[in-house]
């Protein structure tokens, strides 16, 4: 489990049956080491309606509260106070970085599907990161050590108004890769770093992103009603993009997170019962 497979352009996307999952604990299992190692699976066959997630968390335990509630709705909405709530592009990303404790799983369930546009994009951050040591060691030493500011302040769930800071390329005390932090609709326009050093962060900063959208790490894929993609929110930035704005919700995804503590604990659990049934 310690070991990450790497991917880009080429991934062979991890599918497995929602219904088998949710009954079966060898497949339960498979699917959470997957996840683990790839960092992306999708479940097929579930449900076209809201709740499908709700399920899903009462079978690894728990899902994660935030300030958009316990399950949240990715469509359409005027007067929306989330970009993800446009039919607009998104850019890679990682959510909540404006937490000290990022969600380290999340669920997109794809209810409905707009005809055109509206495809998801992903990528290996960690894969990205192992590449951007190799060519600029001088700008991944920089994004590892920066200290950038992320802010988030309005009202949805609850009221909320949260600041945290994060360094976009968390590493551990071996120098190791543990979390991306990403996220530039809510990166902050407060930046306290001496003056000489915000051209190179910004020089680092666009040569990661170059890295992330580059055509040989950047995997799209189009959901399809009933898919939920599971993924690592520490590991894998994603994206979207654009699609046609209509009359009524074209797109339609409902989103959840859960910690990797509680993923973490299923998957121990699972593995025992596994075994003592062999």
């Amino acid at each position: 489990l310690s070991e990450h497979q790497y991917w880009g352009s080429d991934l062979q996307l991890p599918q497995m049956p929602f219904e088998e999952i949710m009954y079966n604990d060898e497949s339960a299992y498979k699917w959470l080491c997957t996840l683990k190692k790839v960092g992306l699976v999708i479940l097929t066959g579930a449900a076209a309606r809201q709740g499908e997630l709700i399920k899903l968390g009462h079978r690894i335990g728990f899902l994660r509260l935030t300030f958009y509630g316990p399950t949240w709705q990715v469509q359409d909405k005027a007067d929306a106070n989330n970009v993800a709530y446009t039919t607009g592009k998104l850019c890679f990303h990682t959510d909540y970085p404006v937490l000290q404790h990022p969600p380290g799983v999340q669920f997109l369930h794809c209810i409905k599907q707009t005809a055109t546009g509206g495809e998801t994009e992903v990528v290996d951050g960690f894969h990205a990161c192992q590449k951007l040591k190799k060519q600029n060691p001088q700008a991944y030493q920089i994004l590892s050590y920066t200290a950038v500011d992320y802010t988030d302040v309005g009202r949805d769930y609850c009221d909320f108004a949260v600041q945290c800071k994060q360094r976009i390329i968390d590493v551990d005390s071996r120098g190791q890769v543990v979390r991306i932090n990403y996220n530039n609709a809510t990166r902050d326009t407060v930046f306290d770093i001496p003056a000489e050093k915000v051209r190179p962060f910004y020089a680092a900063l666009k040569e990661f992103n170059d890295l992330l959208n580059s055509a040989e790490l950047k995997f799209t894929h189009k959901l399809k009603p009933g898919d939920i993609m599971t993924f690592d929110n520490w590991r894998v930035l994603h994206g979207r993009q654009s699609y046609p704005s209509g009359s009524g919700a074209t797109r339609h995804l409902e989103g959840a997170y859960a910690d990797w503590d509680v993923v973490m604990s299923r998957l121990r659990l699972l593995r025992k019962r596994v075994l003592n049934r062999d």
